[in-house]
């Protein structure tokens, strides 16, 4: 099978301003740096991202050299970089592919450093903002044991069920019914979380070459999941200014009529990156868009358990539905525990059959002890989510302040809810951002990661799951980080991209 190859073209749309502020400009002002450690550092913030898949083989060092303006001497020692540090694999006869290093691969606890910091610096204590998730809530002992208990009358039977155990069904159900969604066990499909249920969506639903509506910004793995069944994602962006809202419906359904687009991905329970939450009003409107444009909605929850604003919910955008053009797809992971690998979508039975036949090429269905602790979980979700839900709102403050007091000229959307917010630089300095911030001991992911078509290099996401004395220390860290980039803050030339 030939090796995909990233296109030099493509490679420097998506390494924006790669340049070290040290390399550029003014070299009596700087000190000098060589290019090819910047080119490095960029290129291996790329691989962080996703943005250049692992396995995928890098531009030959002539088309890269060419595309970038710089000497092919400075792409050599790039990629020689990269190979010294693990990041790229050569062998003979073939181009160098993307990788990671062995220490990261198998030890997902250990946080990755900057190759400049590896070289020159001594061990960092790093803290890991590229992720927006919490530790396990508590009682997922107990729902464990409890678990336990239950599963000696499944071990009398296979113990691959493809739709996911009755109790589970029936639990999600419930709840969906308790919420203003009526619902029955025969419309819920269990899944190994909810970036799983989209994928199956996806090949059952996304031809090659299908166009699929997305929020812009929006959630990084699901644009990569689009892009990967051969689908492509169209940006309809967010508007924050908007009021009660933030979706900008009407260029929505614009967009259905001009692309033709037969589905959507939307995340209209706080969005992630942005925390933003949909409205009453703009459900009706959304289900009524598809119903006019015949196109399907899979409408993610992940973040739907946790309104950190005190508010009543509205309605699932489902239950403003009329017939099967709203999929809902959730997850227990973002709020009991990563680690808790349960998800669903709740969708019509002719769906779910199709569904079937997809995944018995994927998978043979969830484990039974991780269903049976999420029944437990959700028999129990109020006071649980509750406990949560006040910890996100203390971390969310705690972050708040701290960006206040040392970043001031950023400006942060705060949402109604979710794990994030959603910060505005001063300047388009996302990418070089979180290249430079290893170095002082945070990981960030780059505004560019949360859009399309290099889109986002004035945003970067924040999350706050982590304790508030370890988000003041990140905040000063990102300072820092930033006070280094300050000389290419003040470059007028520099075109922006604001949405």
């Amino acid at each position: 099978m030939a090796t995909r190859v990233i296109g030099a073209a493509g490679l420097a749309r998506d390494l924006g301003r790669w340049r070290d502020p040290e390399t550029d400009g003014d070299a009596e002002r700087r000190p000098h740096r060589p290019a090819y450690l910047a080119l490095a550092e960029a290129i291996r913030l790329l691989i962080h991202d996703g943005r250049a898949p692992l396995g995928v083989a890098l531009p030959s060092e002539r088309d890269l050299a060419g595309t970038l303006g710089v000497s092919r001497t400075t792409i050599t020692s790039t990629y020689s970089l990269l190979r010294e540090h693990g990041y790229l694999i050569s062998r003979q006869g073939s181009r160098s592919t993307v990788a990671l290093p062995p220490a990261i691969q198998h030890d997902g606890s250990k946080p990755t450093r900057g190759i400049m910091a590896l070289m020159a610096q001594p061990e960092l204590p790093t803290i890991d903002m590229t992720y927006a998730a919490m530790p396990a809530a508590a009682e997922l002992n107990d729902a464990y044991s409890i678990a336990l208990q239950g599963i000696p009358s499944y071990l009398g039977t296979h113990g691959m069920d493809p739709v996911g155990i009755l109790a589970l069904r029936e639990a999600l159900a419930r709840r969906y019914t308790a919420r203003g969604l009526p619902t029955e066990p025969e419309q819920i499909l269990v899944t190994l979380g909810a970036q799983h249920g989209l994928r199956l969506l996806l090949n059952v639903l996304a031809a090659p070459g299908a166009r699929v509506l997305i929020e812009h910004p929006s959630y990084p793995n699901a644009i990569e999941a689009i892009r990967d069944v051969g689908a492509r994602p169209i940006p309809v962006p967010l508007r924050p200014e908007f009021p009660d809202a933030g979706w900008d419906l009407e260029g929505l359904r614009s967009t259905a009529r001009q692309t033709a687009a037969t589905l959507a991905y939307l995340v209209p329970d706080f969005n992630n990156p942005t925390g933003l939450l949909l409205n009453a009003e703009g459900r009706a409107e959304l289900a009524a868009i598809a119903r006019d444009t015949r196109m399907t909605v899979i409408v993610d929850e992940s973040m739907g358990e946790l309104n950190l604003s005190g508010a009543p919910m509205p309605p699932p955008v489902a239950a403003f539905a009329k017939g099967s053009e709203i999929i809902t797809i959730g997850s227990a992971s973002k709020s009991f525990w990563g680690g808790l690998r349960v998800g669903w979508i709740r969708t019509s039975q002719p769906l779910i059959t199709k569904l079937l036949g997809i995944r018995s090429t994927v998978d043979l269905g969830t484990p039974v002890m991780d269903q049976l602790a999420t029944v437990h979980l959700l028999e129990n979700a109020d006071p649980i989510l509750e406990r949560r839900r006040e910890q996100l709102r203390a971390q969310r403050t705690a972050l708040l302040d701290a960006v206040s007091e040392e970043l001031p000229a950023w400006q942060v959307t705060v949402g109604a809810g979710g794990m994030s917010v959603w910060a505005q630089l001063p300047s388009p300095v996302s990418t070089a951002l979180a290249a430079t911030a290893p170095n002082h001991g945070v990981l960030l992911a780059a505004g560019p990661r949360f859009g399309v078509q290099g889109a986002f290099e004035r945003f970067i996401r924040l999350p706050f799951t982590h304790p508030e004395a370890d988000l003041r220390i990140a905040v000063k860290s990102i300072a820092a980080a930033f006070d280094a980039l300050t000389p290419r803050a003040a470059d007028p030339l520099q075109p922006l991209t604001c949405y």
